[in-house]
């Protein structure tokens, strides 16, 4: 029987080399689908759809799978190399300073979706390219739910293709510098108003780093979630799609959002991202269990109360 995913997730894979100021890591696993479906995965069947060179190490996939995440959406270019990046948070744990990116198989990725795949209820698109998430959210069709990533690279590079995008939407991601960006305004509850107007997602959430993350609705602002008190930031990278996992994988187990979920949807987020921020790549998250996730959403209940 085939594999029916709850959520189908498209994103990038890849070999990052990250130095922080607890050391560097060469070449470990990184990539938004990567951090997506691995975070996704304590909650809900993940179909993950990327692209990686034939250089991309066994043990790689290996870890993915021992995940329950399906890799029938992973195309394996032979011959080519996978996407890599390199940068540091020696500067600002909040922001990577960027010293390389080597596209490589990513550059002219072009996501292949399983028949499967399209039959999953909830689709999460992401950092790639607007116009691959619209190609994938047509091809998925009109029931599933569609979820929705970007970057600052996009608002300046493709901004037409990408509201186009946020158009069809029913939930966005995005973190604050994107959203002061996106609307030209340095206030960030007028930044979400106006894009809650314009583009009439059901669901708006910006991420804020370790000051949490705000919940707009289509009524406005709904509620502001503070961060879990995290002492040792080892690598941020990925939080923010850590973050959607956990996220989306509530959503898996508890069906769409709504005013009555989001906060707990956003808790899960939260405590994703904060797990995964405490060691590199995603070691935080191999012996990790939904009972030690659960715990530390009862906390943040608490913080929040």
């Amino acid at each position: 029987m085939s594999f029916i995913p709850d959520i189908t997730a498209v994103g990038s894979m890849a070999l990052d080399t990250v130095t922080t100021r607890f050391g560097t890591h060469k070449d470990c696993l990184g990539g938004s689908a990567v951090y997506f479906s691995m975070s996704a995965s304590f909650q809900a069947k993940v179909g993950l759809i990327g692209v990686v060179g034939d250089d991309f190490p066994k043990e790689h996939t290996e870890l993915l799978k021992a995940h329950g995440i399906d890799l029938e959406g992973l195309e394996v270019v032979p011959g080519a190399k996978t996407f890599r990046w390199s940068g540091s948070y020696l500067n600002d744990v909040n922001a990577a300073d960027t010293h390389c990116t080597m596209l490589n198989v990513f550059a002219t990725f072009e996501p292949k979706i399983p028949e499967n795949y399209r039959k999953a209820k909830t689709l999460f698109l992401a950092n790639i390219l607007p116009s691959l998430q619209m190609k994938v959210m047509e091809e998925m069709g009109s029931s599933c739910y569609k979820v929705c990533d970007t970057m600052n690279f996009y608002i300046n590079s493709a901004r037409d293709e990408l509201e186009k995008v946020f158009e069809k939407a029913d939930v966005i991601f995005m973190n604050d510098g994107e959203a002061r960006m996106f609307t030209d305004c340095p206030n960030l509850i007028t930044a979400g108003k106006k894009i809650m107007e314009r583009f009439s997602p059901e669901y708006l959430l910006l991420k804020k780093g370790e000051h949490g993350a705000l919940v707009f609705g289509r009524n406005g602002f709904i509620k502001a979630v503070p961060a879990f008190p995290t002492e040792k930031v080892v690598d941020p990278t990925g939080a923010g799609d850590s973050f959607a996992g956990g996220v989306l994988g509530f959503i898996a187990r508890n069906g769409r959002l709504n005013n009555d979920n989001v906060t707990e949807a956003v808790r899960y987020g939260t405590a994703m991202g904060s797990f995964l921020v405490t060691a590199f790549s995603i070691d935080a998250f191999r012996d990790l269990t939904l009972a030690k996730i659960e715990e530390r959403v009862e906390a943040l209940r608490f913080l929040s109360k």
